[in-house]
């Protein structure tokens, strides 16, 4: 009887097995590395956890560089996203693909932009990630389609909107959620100071709107 009941303790024992938590890596340009600030939107999002309880079930990180277009992305998503062995990934690229048309005369073709996150979704999913993605916000905050590049941040972000719904991956469009943001909150019409400081990386509110979207989406 004593042997049966010290085996029966020892199988419940080894059947409790600490909870992994998932991992998700949140991969961009010059929003997500300054996501990873006191008061962006990637810590906010860890705080939100902690205020929830969840910190044990799920871990971020950013990886995040300055500049970055999709092929550079693409050409880093080893070294700075597989290398932390992520479950998940959350990819927020577009702006630099069209801003630098303008600043530098550089940026990134729209067929080429689909043809490079496209392939970059496939290498994520091949390993086993969930992949989330975004749109680009904005590129200066006017309400009536009157910034410069209004137009080609539409185009590019309705490409990633097909190409979330053509290979299965979850979808944040931030395009969308700061146009309406905008309509009800910046009456004035201005192109900045409302959810950015210079019409593109994120002010206080815009880093507590983010994090607040990106739980709510990501966090079930």
């Amino acid at each position: 009887m004593k042997k049966c009941l010290m085996l029966a303790i020892v199988v419940v024992m080894c059947s409790f097995q600490p909870v992994k938590p998932v991992k998700i890596v949140f991969f961009g340009d010059s929003i997500t590395e300054y996501g990873v600030k006191p008061d962006g939107f990637i810590t906010l999002f860890q705080q939100k956890l902690k205020d929830n309880k969840q910190e044990g079930n799920y871990e971020a990180a950013g990886a995040g560089i300055g500049g970055n277009k999709i092929y550079d992305l693409y050409l880093r998503y080893e070294d700075d996203v597989l290398a932390k062995n992520p479950d998940m990934v959350v990819i927020w690229v577009g702006v630099n693909d069209v801003w630098h048309k303008r600043l530098f005369g550089t940026g990134t073709d729209w067929d080429k932009f689909a043809k490079f996150y496209t392939a970059l979704i496939k290498k994520l999913q091949a390993k086993g990630i969930k992949v989330t993605i975004c749109t680009p916000a904005s590129i200066g905050e006017k309400t009536d389609y009157s910034n410069e590049l209004d137009g080609d941040l539409n185009r590019y972000s309705q490409i990633i909107r097909d190409v979330a719904a053509q290979n299965n991956c979850g979808l944040v469009d931030f395009r969308k959620l700061f146009h309406e943001y905008a309509l009800k909150n910046n009456p004035q019409n201005k192109d900045r100071d409302i959810l950015t400081v210079d019409g593109v990386h994120l002010n206080a509110t815009g880093n507590k709107l983010v994090a607040d979207v990106l739980y709510k989406t990501l966090i079930k």
